[in-house]
């Protein structure tokens, strides 16, 4: 479709434009609807904060001390506030999409909309998601060593749990931003 043109004249690409725009949508609503997920991850997080807490361990040496409380804040902290830019942008996106619908009332699922800004918005969502994951997982760590203890005493619970968390969303965004480009470049 030429971008300069603001309806395409051919009909099957007016079908295109309606099936591709009520797919960007669903995929913003299951992108906001992940991150809300995420953010009570980030709050359960938050709510295990408590200074001076002792891990599952014996030793007291293998507690971990302010420090790792510390870093689980300032990580929960930043994993919320990118899980709250990818959703804002992708709120966003919806907010535009769904306003320049309302202006044609004949066809309820298509809207003009700049294709570039629509694809450099859902690709900053995603990157804004990737990260908050990212952080959310180094909370997580933090969270372990606060419970199990500190992962340099050696507790297996803990590296094994570290391990599996680690590998597990590795793994998972790995096929994410795999996705997320291919159809970013496709």
């Amino acid at each position: 479709m030429d971008e300069s043109e603001p309806y395409p004249k051919d009909p099957s690409s007016s079908r295109r434009t309606t099936s591709t725009t009520s797919v960007h949508v669903t995929a913003l609503d299951g992108l906001v609807n992940v991150n809300s997920l995420f953010t009570i991850a980030v709050f359960v997080g938050l709510s295990l904060a408590t200074p001076g807490q002792h891990s599952l361990e014996n030793p007291s040496a293998c507690d971990a001390g302010l420090g790792a409380a510390k870093k689980l804040l300032v990580f929960e902290v930043v994993s919320f506030s990118f899980f709250l830019f990818s959703s804002l942008v992708a709120q966003g996106l919806k907010l535009a999409i769904n306003l320049l619908n309302s202006k044609d009332t004949d066809e309820a699922f298509r809207a003009h909309i700049n294709i570039r800004v629509l694809r450099f918005g859902m690709m900053g969502s995603a990157v804004g998601s990737v990260m908050g994951c990212l952080f959310l997982m180094l909370s997580m760590v933090s969270v372990i060593e606060i419970r199990l203890g500190k992962l340099s005493c050696g507790n297996k619970s803990a590296v094994h749990a570290v391990a599996a968390l680690v590998i597990l969303v590795t793994s998972a965004l790995v096929v994410y931003i795999s996705t997320a480009v291919y159809a970013f470049l496709h």
